[in-house]
């Protein structure tokens, strides 16, 4: 049976709220708010204005990581929201932060990350004791 390691959720949101978008801290706000809402690890956190205007922006979580990057000028944000393990649910995130950038359309497409077939066996999220898979060298 083919197990993912990880989830990840494209988004777009259309028809955002020019200044819920256009300035960094408030994008940092909304993304720790939507992290922490997913009960995700916050390990640490980026974000950058562009002039005259775009915000791009991390939030890393132990269990991966959420990334943004808007285009106020459209009224649009790109997220990327990949979360590994079975101890947090992106959509959690995607519907805070839909609803703090009054996002008037949106759309996303969901990827599993990291395809195994495990057979009957569960796939372990971070497994003790498991040794390392060396790759070949081409020489």
């Amino acid at each position: 049976m083919m197990q993912a390691l990880g989830r990840q959720i494209l988004v777009e949101f259309y028809q955002c709220n020019y200044d819920a978008i256009s300035n960094a801290d408030v994008v940092a706000q909304y993304m720790l708010e939507a992290c922490q809402k997913a009960n995700a690890t916050i390990v640490t956190h980026t974000f950058h204005e562009f002039s005259p205007h775009g915000v791009s922006g991390a939030v890393i979580i132990a269990e991966s990581h959420v990334a943004i990057h808007t285009w106020p000028e459209y009224n649009y944000a790109a997220v990327d929201i990949f979360t590994c393990g079975e101890t947090i649910s992106p959509w959690v995130i995607y519907k805070h932060l839909e609803e703090c950038f009054e996002s008037g359309h949106a759309s996303s497409m969901e990827l599993k990350r990291g395809l195994f077939d495990m057979g009957e066996k569960k796939l372990l999220f971070k497994p003790e004791n498991t040794p390392k898979i060396n790759s070949a060298v081409v020489k």
